[in-house]
């Protein structure tokens, strides 16, 4: 069955929602240049609503090692989601002693990894758009046909544009096995719609349930 990650949680409505829908994982955005941003104490608050459940992501951008201890004094994390060079990922995981996926944009097949390089999974997701101040959460759709048959060398997650009506189509097209969601859930930029979590991961959980052999 399709895993689904809601990302870019600021609030408690969208952390509950999350949870109540079932997402198997719930992402905080360490990065003040986002509209979903969020402190470590403000995570900790939200995590702490409900022990167990979704694992708790944390996205970094080029973050220094201070910036993952600090997040990581204050609220259990069980992945970082980091938007760095392979090196770097590699790096931070032998530093923390967390699972690391790494956050990879493409353009063209030739730009999927070959390899993991030292991490455990990968965010595949396509470039920024030109003058973006994000590297990802542009809300723009990859060609999902790009990762069709793809030898991945470790676990990844689509995302990018992903929304309740084209979801299903994405996890056909793509094969992936596991979808990242953050604007497609929301009725407001940075604001998440509970009745939007619960359709998209019903969605994307039913379109992996068909695919089962």
């Amino acid at each position: 069955m399709t895993r689904v990650k809601v990302c870019g949680i600021a609030s408690a409505d969208g952390f509950d929602a999350a949870v109540a829908a079932g997402a198997d994982w719930v992402g905080f955005v360490f990065f003040p240049a986002s509209p979903r941003a969020v402190t470590p104490a403000q995570a900790a608050n939200l995590s702490a609503r409900h022990e167990g459940g979704p694992q708790r992501v944390g996205l970094f951008v080029e973050p220094q090692d201070d910036d993952v201890a600090a997040a990581l004094a204050a609220v259990r994390l069980d992945v970082l989601q980091l938007y760095v060079p392979p090196a770097r990922a590699a790096g931070l995981r032998a530093r923390f002693a967390i699972p690391v996926w790494r956050a990879v944009g493409i353009v063209a097949r030739p730009d999927l990894p070959a390899t993991a390089e030292g991490i455990d999974g990968l965010v595949i997701e396509p470039k920024p758009p030109p003058g973006a101040t994000r590297p990802g959460g542009n809300a723009v759709a990859l060609d999902w046909s790009l990762t069709a048959g793809w030898r991945a060398p470790a676990p990844w997650l689509l995302a990018g544009g992903l929304t309740v009506e084209n979801v299903a189509a994405a996890i056909r097209a793509s094969g992936a096995a596991a979808v990242d969601v953050s604007s497609g859930v929301e009725r407001a930029r940075g604001v998440k719609d509970a009745g939007l979590i619960a359709a998209f991961v019903a969605a994307a959980k039913a379109a992996g349930a068909a695919l089962a052999p």
